[in-house]
C-alpha cells in the first residue's frame, strides 16, 4: 500500500468490519433452521435443500476469488455495497422460490456471491492494509469473533422469527436487515482508493502474485487443510438441527446448540488470534483439527441428550472458526498484504469446496442410508489428515527476486 495515504484507525476498522461480519455470518449460520420447514412445506427431500446450500458454499468460494481481486484493486467499500444488495435479493428469492431450481439460484448462487463480498476475505484485506503486522493476527481474531457473536445473536433471532412470522416472512425480514451492511461499509472506505478507482502501486501483478502462491508448497498445504475445515463446520452447521431431531430432541435444543457454538467461538477465535501473535500458527492449526476429531468422536459415541449436545456445542464452538484468523494471518505473513484479499479468496475457495461436499454428502448419504453416521466418521478422518498437512507449513516471509513493478 502507498505509505503516503492515510490509514483508517484501528478502532474504525474493527468496529465496522466486525459489525459487517456479525450480520453477514450471523444470518448464514442459521440456514440449517430452515431445512425442515422448507422441505416439509415444499415437499422436497433433504438432499434438495442440502444441494442448494452446497452450491451456496461453492458459489461463495468461486466469487470470493473475484471479490478479493476487486477489493484489492478498487477497495472494499464498493464490493461490500454490491454484496449487501445481492444478499437481500438472495434472501427474498429463497423465500419466494417455488421450484428447486429457483431455490438453488437464490439460496445457492446469489447468496453465495453475496457472502463472498461481505465476509472475511474482503474485510481481512482492509485489516491487513490498515493494522500493523504485530497486531494483525489479533485483529483478524477480533473480526472472526464478531462473526461468531453474530451466530450467537442471530440464530436465536432467526428461530424466533420463524416461529412468530413463518419461515417465508422471516427470510424477507432478514433481507431488509442485511442492507445495514451498506452504511457500515462507509467506515471501511479507504482514501488510497480514490473516486476514479485507482489502486496503490503494487510490486506484483495479480498474475505474478497468484503464480508465486500456487507454486509455493506451504500455500498448497494451507489450502488442503482449509478444505477440511469447510467440510466439518458446514456439515455440522446445516445438518445438526435435523440430526438432533432424528435423535428425538426438540427444535429448541438445536437452536441453543447453534447459539452456543457461536457464543464459545467468540472466545475461540479471539484466543486463536491472540495466540497466533506468539506461537507457531501451523501448530495452532494442527491442534484445532485434532481437537475437533476428539470432540466429535466422544459426542457420537455417547448417548445424545440435551446436556451432551450443549457440551459438544460449547467445545466445538471454541474450535469452530478459530482456523480463520490464523490461516489468513499465515497468508499475510508469507506473501504480504498487497494481494491479501485475492490470495485469501483462493484459500477460502478450497474451504468452500470442502463445505460443498460436507453439506451435500450429509444430505445425500442421509437419504441413502437413513443416518448421518458415515459423514461423522468422514469428518474425523479428514481432521487427522488436516492436522498432519499443517505441520510442515513454513510461515516465514517468502524471499523474492527482482520484480517488475505492476499496477
Amino acid at each position: 500500500m502507498d505509505t503516503s495515504s492515510q490509514k483508517l484507525s484501528i478502532q474504525q476498522v474493527l468496529i465496522c468490519g466486525a459489525a459487517i461480519v456479525t450480520l453477514s455470518m450471523g444470518i448464514r449460520h442459521g440456514f440449517g433452521l430452515w431445512l425442515q420447514p422448507i422441505t416439509q412445506t415444499q415437499g422436497w427431500t433433504r438432499e434438495t435443500f442440502a444441494f442448494a446450500i452446497a452450491i451456496q458454499n461453492l458459489s461463495w468460494g468461486v466469487f470470493g476469488i473475484f471479490a478479493g481481486m476487486l477489493a484489492d484493486r478498487f477497495g472494499a467499500f464498493r464490493v461490500l455495497l454490491v454484496g449487501a444488495v445481492l444478499y437481500a435479493l438472495g434472501l427474498a428469492g429463497m423465500a419466494l422460490a417455488s421450484t428447486p431450481l429457483l431455490f438453488t439460484l437464490s439460496a445457492g448462487i446469489l447468496i453465495g456471491a453475496a457472502q463472498a463480498g461481505t465476509t472475511y476475505a474482503v474485510v481481512y484485506g482492509v485489516i491487513g492494509r490498515n493494522i500493523p503486522p504485530e497486531r494483525r493476527t489479533w485483529a483478524m481474531g477480533v473480526a472472526a469473533a464478531a462473526g461468531s457473536f453474530g451466530q450467537f445473536l442471530m440464530v436465536p433471532t432467526e428461530n424466533f422469527l420463524i416461529g412468530s412470522l413463518g419461515w417465508q416472512n422471516a427470510l424477507l425480514v432478514l433481507g431488509l436487515a442485511v442492507l445495514l451492511i451498506a452504511p457500515l461499509a462507509m467506515g471501511l472506505r479507504e482514501s488510497a482508493f480514490g473516486a476514479g478507482g485507482s489502486a496503490p502501486v503494487r510490486e506484483q501483478s495479480i498474475a505474478q502474485a497468484l503464480k508465486e502462491a500456487m507454486r509455493y508448497p506451504s500455500f498448497q498445504l494451507l489450502m488442503a487443510g482449509y478444505f477440511v475445515c469447510g467440510f466439518q463446520v458446514v456439515f455440522i452447521g446445516v445438518h445438526m438441527p435435523s440430526y438432533l431431531k432424528d435423535k428425538g430432541l426438540g427444535p429448541e435444543v438445536a437452536g441453543y446448540a447453534l447459539a452456543l457454538i457461536g457464543l464459545f467461538n467468540v472466545f475461540g477465535t479471539y484466543i486463536a488470534g491472540a495466540l497466533g501473535q506468539r506461537l507457531a500458527k501451523r501448530k495452532i492449526l494442527a491442534f484445532i483439527y485434532l481437537a475437533r476429531v476428539v470432540v466429535i468422536g466422544v459426542f457420537i459415541s455417547l448417548p445424545i441428550t440435551p446436556l451432551s449436545v450443549y457440551i459438544f456445542s460449547s467445545l466445538m464452538g471454541l474450535l469452530w472458526l478459530s482456523t480463520v484468523p490464523v490461516t489468513n494471518a499465515v497468508v499475510a505473513q508469507i506473501f504480504g498484504v498487497q494481494h491479501l484479499s485475492m490470495l485469501g479468496g483462493f484459500v477460502f475457495f478450497s474451504h468452500q469446496v470442502g463445505s460443498f461436499l460436507g453439506v451435500w454428502l450429509g444430505g445425500l448419504l442421509y437419504d441413502r442410508s437413513g443416518s448421518y453416521d458415515i459423514v461423522w466418521y468422514l469428518t474425523m478422518a479428514l481432521g487427522v489428515i488436516a492436522a498432519l498437512l499443517n505441520l510442515p507449513i513454513k510461515e516465514t516471509t517468502i524471499v523474492r527476486g527482482p520484480i517488475t513493478a505492476a499496477a
